[in-house]
């Protein structure tokens, strides 16, 4: 019976552990960088969207004498810090519930051409921007995370700055103007390398005069996820960090709001 209890005890907890010690964590050591942005009326959405809303059910002191608060929110998927699922743009790949957790979870590398975009609102990252980074940092390893800073999140969320305008309506469309990835660049990563998802710290994967969205239908096309209006990449070095990134599981959805975090390890 001792040996019995031992070995349920060893399956458990470890015959030899004491109980009362702390399971290891392989979040011991480091820190986490949050690169999502709150959601608000200030929130920038894409001008034919419908931004965030927040409308309160209750708010206040109950007629039991508790203090008691509960919302509803109203939002277009496709806004603030969100998802982009595959379906977006490519019909029969995956929609947002359907994305795999290791698509969406892995080490990430941070591909900076914030220089390069200041000065240009229409800038498009380039398979040379590409290849300028392995240069310096290694090729690009398999089943990593591809994440572009242009820099435009310091503009966030001043929609004139961020977006090119702060109009809304159909009309609006044509004045936005921000950075994104060249298709070309696009087909290059999907066809000489393996990457899980890809994001950029501006409102959309092409840039703001993109009539056709070539560079979504390509990424899409081959069921790789995207990340738009990332915050804080400017806190991530150009590899090392562990990205998590969690959109809300809408069923069939085009995209959903997203909650994603980096962790460094130290």
């Amino acid at each position: 019976m001792l040996r019995l209890l031992c070995a349920i005890t060893l399956l458990l907890v470890g015959c030899n552990q004491q109980t009362n010690e702390p399971p290891e964590t392989p979040f011991a050591s480091g820190k986490w960088i949050d690169l999502s942005y709150d959601f608000s009326a200030e929130t920038p959405y894409w001008p034919t969207s419908e931004p965030f809303r927040l409308d309160t059910a209750f708010e206040g002191t109950t007629p039991g004498g508790y203090y008691y608060s509960a919302y509803n929110f109203c939002a277009a998927e496709h806004g603030g810090t969100h998802l982009d699922a595959p379906v977006h743009f490519a019909e029969g790949k995956w929609s947002t519930e359907q994305i795999p957790l290791e698509s969406l979870t892995g080490v990430a590398v941070v591909i900076d051409v914030s220089e390069k975009a200041a000065d240009n609102p229409d800038y498009e990252i380039t398979l040379e921007d590409i290849q300028a980074w392995e240069q310096a940092n290694g090729q690009i390893a398999d089943h990593s995370i591809v994440l572009f800073r242009t820099g435009y999140g310091s503009r966030y969320p001043d929609a004139k700055e961020y977006l090119g305008t702060g109009e809304r309506g159909e009309a609006a469309v044509a004045q936005l103007h921000f950075p994104g990835i060249a298709p070309a660049a696009a087909e290059w990563l999907i066809n000489n390398r393996k990457i899980k998802a890809i994001g950029i710290d501006t409102a959309s994967i092409d840039f703001g005069q993109s009539t056709d969205f070539r560079t979504h239908q390509i990424f899409y096309g081959a069921n790789i996820p995207g990340f738009e209006n990332v915050a804080n990449l400017d806190k991530l070095p150009a590899k090392g960090a562990y990205v998590v990134a969690l959109p809300m599981k809408i069923k069939g959805g085009s995209g959903a709001p997203l909650r994603i975090v980096a962790w460094l390890q130290k």
